[in-house]
């Protein structure tokens, strides 16, 4: 069994990811450029060396400036690789290269794609404090400390039953009339001194 060389000029780390379908591209412009133009002058781009699947490029902190292609096959994929690393592409020069791991789209066609495992959020251990607070009663429910409503204490509106008051204004309770004819008038200010 032949064991296999590196060519010259490539570092360690890229010889060392497998060719398959999906490229990984770096030094893309972040800033210039909104993401879907960025995903549609990409798929024109890449488009020429043949069928494009997918075009993953995000503008998150992480991903900023990166980008995968997905091609149906291994072979397009090369030779757009080949053709395309270093090519100026809004005024920087493209890396390419292999991506580490098989797409979603295409371990979804092979029929391996395994959904992503639940977050590590439905694994944390709940607290006795937020215990008790999630088993508190509901504001309004009755407790056990607190002693019940009378039954009677609600009562219904008298106009509430007919319907010749309903949208009639009622006119204000005059509770004394003379208190308010006995308002004693301000006094000025004396500021004028």
């Amino acid at each position: 069994m032949a064991t296999r060389t590196l060519p010259p000029g490539l570092p360690a780390k890229v010889a060392s990811v497998p060719p398959n379908q999906t490229l990984y591209v770096t030094n893309l412009p972040s800033a210039k450029i909104q993401k879907d133009d960025l995903r549609t002058a990409l798929y024109m781009l890449f488009s020429t060396y043949g069928a494009v699947l997918d075009v993953v490029a995000l503008k998150t902190m992480k991903m900023r400036g990166q980008a995968h292609i997905v091609y149906k096959d291994i072979q397009t994929a090369t030779q757009a690789m080949r053709s395309l690393n270093g090519f100026e592409f809004f005024g920087r020069e493209l890396k390419i290269s292999y991506a580490k791991s098989k797409s979603n789209i295409i371990a979804k066609l092979d029929g391996t794609f395994k959904p992503p495992a639940a977050s590590t959020a439905a694994q944390v251990e709940i607290t006795d404090l937020q215990q008790s607070i999630f088993n508190a009663p509901v504001p309004g429910a009755p407790s056990a400390g607190v002693p019940a409503k009378p039954a009677n204490a609600d009562q219904v509106m008298k106009d509430a039953a007919s319907p010749d008051t309903r949208g009639v204004k009622r006119p204000r309770e005059e509770e004394g009339q003379e208190e308010s004819d006995s308002d004693v008038a301000m006094e000025e200010d004396s500021d004028d001194e």
